[in-house]
């Protein structure tokens, strides 16, 4: 099966026999996972971020083999599936009981999304995501069809500017192509192998930064391969605020997904389409979300929208906006409260009084000798907040946005707030290559945006271009976004949103005894000094090494 928006691959008949026993459909871009054993169903979908196959072709390359299917020849998904629906149907209906549907879960891949779409699927705070990434998987080359893989919105294809929408998005991936060549080559000849070091670490070192460098070229509408693990509860709310958003595409993946989830667990996303519950919810989100976009526009007009911005930024822009300053004294005072019998107001009052040594050191016995980054203090962390708000590329929120226990919120996707170019682009001679696809982008968006919805015409944006975003968090979860993010390896733009929001929590907040706590944040410049990645690809090939002797 082939349509203008989804394509899928041809199997076998000794493929699809495999197939069809563990996967919910064979053609769709959307499908549950079923008869697999847990714990294959994670390791498979770990594969499948730093993997250029789909899920299906990459679990018969990879997993199948493994597995001893001979006993799953009469497997049949829907066994049991009537018994299990009739007592969901007593529970539910008799007791009310909405809770159940928080207690089983279902595996989806979701295939072919654009960037755009992903921001909305990895939305929801109980959810899991595994996505595609990247840094480990190219996009130079072309499909079997041809195609590069990014999206084709059916409206804006067959609108006058479908033409040109196809022409310009596939110059932006030969753009890609081309500087992506030029920074492998660049990357090798500045880093070259050292005696110590794995000949594939070394490769896959090089590769990732070459990807890290070029992945901005990529417009929004380029399309990602998600794994989803989610409970019957969060799916339904998921496809409720699916259907709600005014993006086509979401909405049309919201039928997908219900579809292959009625496969599997029919009765817990049953109300999503039913007129006084689910399509009553999503119309209620819609009807709010104009009412604001009305009440916005007559408050502040086009708010600068309408000023096109192509100048290259220096580095991302980070604010902390809003903060409590009594915020440390109140977290000290949240680590002594389960040890004590007194009440919260005395505490606090002790806490307020000790001398700056004296918080030093509650919170040094609180955080304890922290090995590494993983060994995370307790929920007293949680008693202050940070509000930042942040200019950065769209890569780097991309990432940022997945944690999901921020409070986060964006602006729309637009080429109004510039660019960001890694220097070593311009290093390699291609600086020229670069600024181009940039105004080829924005010139798209130009384009589109008088004819489509703002998050349609998104998909010809760059991921190079700026987003304006806030985050608020808990000095807990600082802690481990701050720590987690600025590891050596970790992309530079969203390194250095991390590096300022940790030293504006010293520096802004005044919350130095909390900031000296964080104390895996890695506040180096790696930019010039190698292959930030070299030393953990060792590790793991030796790793593989010890394990095939």
């Amino acid at each position: 099966m082939e349509s203008g928006v989804y394509t899928s691959e041809d199997w076998t008949d000794e493929e699809a026999d495999v197939l069809r026993r563990y996967f919910t459909n064979l053609d769709g871009p959307v499908f549950a996972l079923v008869n697999l054993p847990e714990v294959v169903k994670g390791a498979l979908f770990a594969r499948y971020s730093r993997s250029s196959k789909s899920l299906r072709r990459l679990f018969l390359d990879e997993f199948v083999r493994d597995l001893d299917i001979s006993g799953d020849l009469s497997v049949d998904a829907t066994v049991g599936l009537a018994r299990a629906e009739e007592l969901y149907d007593r529970v539910f209906y008799e007791y009310g009981d909405d809770s159940v549907a928080q207690l089983g879960g279902v595996h989806l891949a979701c295939e072919q999304a654009s960037n755009v779409l992903t921001k909305i699927l990895e939305r929801g705070r109980l959810m899991s995501y595994m996505e595609k990434s990247t840094r480990y998987v190219a996009y130079d080359s072309r499909l079997s069809n041809g195609r590069y893989r990014y999206y084709r919105d059916q409206e804006i294809l067959e609108s006058s500017l479908g033409a040109r929408y196809v022409g310009d998005m596939d110059r932006l991936f030969d753009a890609y192509g081309e500087i992506l060549a030029a920074m492998t080559v660049h990357f090798a000849e500045i880093f070259p192998k050292t005696p110590g070091d794995s000949d594939l670490a070394w490769r896959q070192s090089v590769r990732a930064k070459a990807y890290d460098a070029v992945r901005g070229v990529l417009p929004a509408g380029a399309t990602s391969n998600l794994g989803v693990y989610g409970s019957g509860q969060a799916y339904e709310a998921l496809l409720i605020r699916m259907r709600s958003d005014p993006l086509p595409e979401s909405r049309l993946y919201a039928e997908m997904i219900l579809a292959e989830l009625r496969k599997v667990i029919p009765s817990w996303v049953r109300r999503v389409d039913v007129a006084d519950r689910g399509i009553a919810h999503s119309d209620y989100i819609e009807r709010n979300a104009e009412a604001m976009g009305d009440l916005a526009e007559e408050l502040f007009g086009s708010d600068g929208s309408d000023r096109v911005d192509t100048s290259v930024a220096d580095g991302p822009e980070v604010c902390l906006t809003d903060f409590d300053p009594d915020g440390e004294i109140k977290v000290v005072a949240a680590m002594l409260y389960p040890y004590s019998h007194l009440g919260e107001e005395a505490i606090l009052a002790r806490a307020a009084s000790m001398s700056g040594e004296e918080r030093m050191e509650v919170v040094r016995r609180y955080v304890g000798d922290r090995r590494n980054r993983r060994h995370r203090p307790g929920r007293a962390f949680e008693r202050t907040d940070y509000r930042f708000e942040v200019i950065s590329d769209y890569g780097a929120f991309r990432d940022l946005q997945r944690h999901r226990l921020l409070s986060i919120e964006w602006q729309g996707l637009t080429a109004c707030h510039g660019y960001s170019m890694p220097s070593p682009i311009a290093d390699a001679g291609m600086g020229a290559t670069f600024a181009a696809a940039m105004e080829r982008s924005a010139q798209l968006w130009e384009a589109l945006r008088g004819d489509f919805d703002v998050k349609q015409a998104a998909y010809a944006v760059a991921l190079a271009f700026r987003i304006r975003y806030s985050m608020q968090l808990n000095a807990r979860e600082a802690m481990h976004v701050t720590e987690l993010r600025t590891s050596p390896q970790g992309h530079p733009e969203y390194r250095n949103v991390c590096q300022q929001m940790h030293d504006q929590i010293a520096s802004v907040a005044g919350h130095r005894v909390l900031a000296a706590a964080m104390s895996f944040v890695d506040n180096s410049d790696y930019s010039n000094t190698g292959l930030e990645r070299l030393a953990s690809e060792n590790r793991t090939a030796a790793s593989r090494s010890q394990r095939t002797r």
